[in-house]
């Protein structure tokens, strides 16, 4: 499905505030009101992204919100109709894209600019590191999970150097998406005292990151981002 043109019209009211730099994101509601009575991805995407911003400071639900909406703007029909080939391979295809729209590297400054924040300390946490909770539930194949947190830094580190926007993503996103199932699988307690680093850098990331997504979605109308699987059936 292509974003639809109304979400890139200038009409619809006042942008939520993850939004407002980026003017042809704009109101959830104007936006999927308009596309109704099958929202586009791009406005199913901006719908959650204005529910995360009311969760004030609960980072769980702030970030599982805009977990949905990154999963509005990526998914598409065809995971549901066959063998899914991984979501992790979905989401360098859907970052792929991203990427090739995006001329003025605006993801990739987005996440320079907040390096030495929330995106290099979750890169630094072993408890987004999925091989070492391999090891640490007795999956044979991973006593060497510490060589392998290792190595996965330094190779961030070099696609980072490099300017490979894409990769960067996908080492961003394998990290976030263990977070992810943390808390949707119900193996983290609500607003814990335990590790809520990861959460509130998790949380923090996605914040910078799906308007931007969302944006350059928006700036290009035309290309195909899916169809989503269940629309509006009367």
């Amino acid at each position: 499905m292509r974003c639809c043109t109304i979400c890139n019209s200038a009409t619809a009211p006042g942008p939520a505030p993850f939004l407002r730099q980026y003017p042809r994101a704009k109101s959830a509601r104007a936006c999927c009101w308009a596309c109704m009575p099958n929202p586009c991805k791009g406005c199913s995407g901006i719908s959650w992204i204005g529910r995360a911003e009311a969760c004030g400071g609960d980072d769980d639900a702030r970030f599982i919100f805009l977990w949905i909406a990154f999963n509005a703007a990526y998914a598409d029909e065809r995971e549901f109709q066959t063998v899914a080939p991984g979501e992790r391979a979905a989401f360098v295809d859907y970052f792929t894209k991203l990427v090739a729209l995006d001329g003025g590297r605006r993801i990739y400054n987005a996440l320079w600019q907040r390096f030495s924040g929330p995106v290099r300390m979750l890169m630094e946490n072993r408890y987004v590191f999925n091989p070492f909770w391999q090891h640490h539930n007795g999956i044979d194949g991973f006593a060497d999970w510490e060589d392998r947190f290792k190595i996965s830094a330094r190779s961030f580190a070099q696609a980072f150097q490099s300017g490979n926007t894409a990769k960067v993503l996908s080492f961003v996103f394998d990290r976030l998406y263990v977070l992810r199932n943390q808390l949707v699988h119900g193996g983290s307690t609500w607003n814990s005292g335990v590790n809520r680093a990861q959460v509130r850098d998790g949380a923090a990331i996605l914040t910078f990151l799906m308007p931007v997504f969302v944006d350059l979605m928006m700036d290009d109308p035309g290309m195909d981002w899916g169809k989503p699987f269940y629309p509006v059936v009367a």
